[in-house]
């Protein structure tokens, strides 16, 4: 069964935030990307980054893992944008339960991906992921953009209480730019800059 009101709840951000600046994000995140990794010496990477406990390297991989995540979370928001809403409540609800081991879980994975993967593969893994992402939005209806459901706020601070696919495309360039900005390679540019 499906829950017309549920796709219309997030048309206005539909609006503000449109499918084609999106889409230029997706696109010029890879340049940006191999930017970074291109300024990174290895002691460089090895520097820890300014307001947390990972290091330029551990960093680069957390970047990638911002797409990463969202490929993987496009589904369940449609999904859960089919069901009744007190669905998508208690879910959200049981993550913001669960944020603890959450932010353990991505510390530990960042610093894993970013020992266990070489700064050439996490380029070519950004580049797929940023394509990916790209073609999926060309192929989503306005309707499929407005779909929505609540998200966990306590996982990240770009998460609102409801998010739509739309949002959710836009979401790795806000985790990107913040997380950028704390990485000590002296270079400036990121994806927003060109």
């Amino acid at each position: 069964m499906r829950y017309p009101d549920r796709v219309n709840q997030k048309e206005d951000a539909v609006i503000e935030l449109n499918r084609d600046q999106v889409h230029k994000e997706l696109l010029a995140a890879p340049s940006s990307y191999r930017r970074l990794i291109d300024a990174a010496t290895p002691a460089r990477l090895r520097q820890r980054t300014a307001g947390t406990r990972w290091t330029n390297q551990e960093m680069l991989f957390h970047l990638l893992l911002g797409y990463l995540v969202v490929r993987n979370l496009l589904p369940l928001v449609s999904l859960i944008s089919r069901l009744p809403p007190w669905v998508g409540r208690g879910f959200a609800a049981m993550l913001d339960a669960t944020a603890r081991p959450f932010h353990m879980m991505n510390y530990v994975g960042s610093v894993l991906g970013g020992h266990t993967l070489h700064l050439p593969r996490m380029a070519r893994m950004f580049d797929r992921a940023c394509a990916a992402l790209a073609r999926r939005l060309d192929r989503s209806t306005d309707a499929d953009l407005a779909r929505s459901m609540p998200f966990p706020k306590r996982w990240d601070p770009f998460f609102t209480d409801h998010m739509s696919l739309l949002d959710l495309y836009h979401y790795p360039l806000q985790h990107f730019e913040f997380h950028r900005r704390q990485l000590t390679l002296d270079f400036p540019n990121g994806p927003g800059t060109g």
